[in-house]
């Protein structure tokens, strides 16, 4: 209970109540317009009284809900009302990006300026009189009070209660029109349906690009690393008794390398959203791959059935090249020198990439595994096509992917 007493002057409220007086301020401008706009008409009395200044402020509430309109007065608002306001839920920081969003900021612009504008007239007008009313027991019989204090001057009982209600009017006002202003934020200023529907499909966009970009990184770069440290491991091992073979690894990992970096390079083009530096490798490329394989001192069985009497289409055999890629990168990761079978076979409309290597326990520490099988998963589905990996009752690991010949991204 003492907590509900304590809630229309605790910090929450006293920020909501500066958050009003803010609302005064901005009214401040319109008002001052209006009324020398008044006073120019010659609708004003001569001393600028209430019914004046109330005539002004009806006048300028219409210009403030044109100002509402402008994009940025969303962003100011939405920043001022996290802030100040304490509302909850999704409040926009940006700028308004359609007619509907500005309507709504529109609306809560005038709400916020003319309940501040009646809450900050209270603010100065009510404490001063409420002090007024409970001072007029102690004054002196004869002494003349303000002219509005006649009607109460005689009953000191009522001066006293109407200055206690006159300092607690602002404060309840204030509470009030805070908590009201708190709830209508998020449906003024938050996202429409639409909007949120638009901000899923970027986030969804960008999850995708960078699922995309981690894909090129692991196929290529990851590839290029697991094929070097084998080539770098047969090199050092062979140097001695087989310098031609050693040389020739070497060879592979100067190869290898620059191929990584054009790789690298490629991929750093789709972060910075620019034009692929480099042409993506095709199939075309797979016999410098395998070669690079080989030099490794992995022995790679290759065939193809029916490829060279079809034209592919540019996507699917950039996609079979990163399965293939992905397929020997595990296998040298994995397996080492063991030999590799690769077969890829067009039939009439399903391009089946079929690769295999014997299983072997892991020679070094244990390698975090999943993401490699999880981008090739990635690639085929986007390619409606299927993809099994696993052991097979031959002692053998085996991955098969059919992708269908007329798939594009």
């Amino acid at each position: 209970m003492l907590r509900g007493l304590r809630a229309p002057v605790d910090r929450r409220a006293r920020l909501r109540w500066l958050h009003l007086l803010l609302g005064a301020a901005l009214l401040m401008p319109f008002q001052l317009l209006t009324t020398s706009a008044v006073a120019t008409a010659g609708l004003a009395d001569g001393d600028f009284g209430l019914g004046t200044q109330l005539l002004a402020f009806a006048l300028a509430l219409p210009l403030v809900a044109a100002a509402g309109l402008l994009p940025v007065a969303r962003s100011l608002e939405g920043a001022i009302a996290r802030t100040l306001c304490g509302a909850t839920g999704e409040v926009l920081a940006t700028p308004a990006d359609s007619w509907s969003a500005r309507r709504r900021t529109s609306l809560w612009f005038t709400l916020h300026t003319l309940l501040g504008g009646v809450t900050g007239a209270l603010s100065l007008a009510a404490p001063p009189a409420g002090v007024l009313l409970l001072l007029m027991p102690l004054r002196h019989p004869h002494a003349v009070g303000p002219a509005w204090t006649g009607p109460v001057a005689e009953h000191p009982w009522t001066t006293t209660l109407l200055g206690l209600a006159a300092l607690a009017l602002p404060v309840a006002l204030s509470y009030a029109a805070g908590r009201s202003l708190a709830r209508l934020a998020p449906r003024l200023l938050g996202p429409t349906p639409a909007d949120r529907l638009a901000a899923a499909q970027r986030r969804a966009d960008r999850m995708a690009e960078r699922n995309r970009v981690a894909r090129e990184l692991h196929d290529s770069v990851g590839h290029a690393l697991s094929a070097v440290g084998v080539q770098a491991a047969a090199a050092a091992r062979l140097l001695r008794t087989d310098p031609d073979f050693a040389a020739t690894a070497l060879a592979a990992i100067e190869a290898t390398a620059r191929d990584a970096v054009t790789e690298l390079d490629h991929v750093l083009g789709l972060l910075r959203d620019e034009d692929d530096r480099a042409a993506p490798h095709t199939l075309a490329d797979l016999p410098a791959l395998l070669d690079r394989t080989r030099a490794a001192g992995a022995p790679v069985d290759y065939a193809e059935h029916g490829l060279r009497a079809r034209t592919l289409p540019g996507t699917l055999s950039r996609e079979a090249y990163r399965i293939v890629q992905e397929g020997l990168g595990n296998a040298l990761k994995h397996a080492g020198d063991a030999p590799v079978q690769i077969r890829l076979t067009a039939r009439q409309d399903t391009l089946e990439i079929t690769m295999a290597n014997p299983l072997r326990p892991p020679a070094g520490p244990p390698t975090r595994a999943g993401r490699g099988l999880a981008g090739l998963r990635e690639r085929v589905a986007l390619l409606r096509g299927t993809l099994d990996a696993g052991p097979d009752d031959t002692g053998q690991w085996r991955l098969t992917a059919r992708l269908p010949l007329g798939s594009s991204t």
